[in-house]
């Protein structure tokens, strides 16, 4: 089925967003393991699993739209040196990308290509959830103290 080139176009913007946010989440993950924090690696690790997941459905609808998709672009990794900076670097990027998810679904809707548009929308909620544990996690260590909130992040996640 031919889409809508536009709409290839906003895909693939969004797939660039979902490679990049595979790659920094991994790497802080990976960074929170290394330094014991093992509630952090989790979540970081399975947002990034997810971010996989949610570029493998846009693969697979560029294709079916026969367009072609891109792998080789990454955006900008937003890297901390330490958990206040890591939780604020991936805030940035998530505040960066919910603007797109946005004009992209509105986009898909004016083409009325609903398909897209719905698995646009299940990235926007799982972006917008992900958004609201940042907050949490940053007032957590304004209202416990970095000491305090770091040692809560030792145990084992859910």
């Amino acid at each position: 089925m031919q889409g809508n080139r536009s709409v290839i176009a906003v895909l693939n913007e969004v797939l660039t967003c979902e490679l990049t946010s595979i790659n920094q989440y991994f790497l802080h993950a990976r960074m929170y393991k290394n330094w014991g924090l093992e509630r952090l690696n989790s979540a970081a690790y399975k947002k990034s699993i997810k971010d996989m997941k949610q570029a493998d459905a846009l693969i697979e609808r560029i294709l079916f739209l026969e367009g072609l998709p891109n792998l080789q672009k990454l955006g900008k990794l937003y890297i901390g040196e330490h958990t206040p900076e890591m939780l604020q670097c991936d805030m940035d990027f998530e505040l960066e990308q919910l603007p797109l998810l946005k004009r992209a679904i509105a986009l898909c809707e004016e083409q009325q290509d609903y398909v897209s548009r719905d698995i646009l929308e299940d990235i926007l909620e799982y972006e917008e959830d992900y958004v609201d544990w940042l907050e949490t996690q940053q007032y957590q260590i304004s209202a416990l103290g970095l000491e305090n909130y770091l040692q809560t992040q030792v145990e084992e996640g859910e």
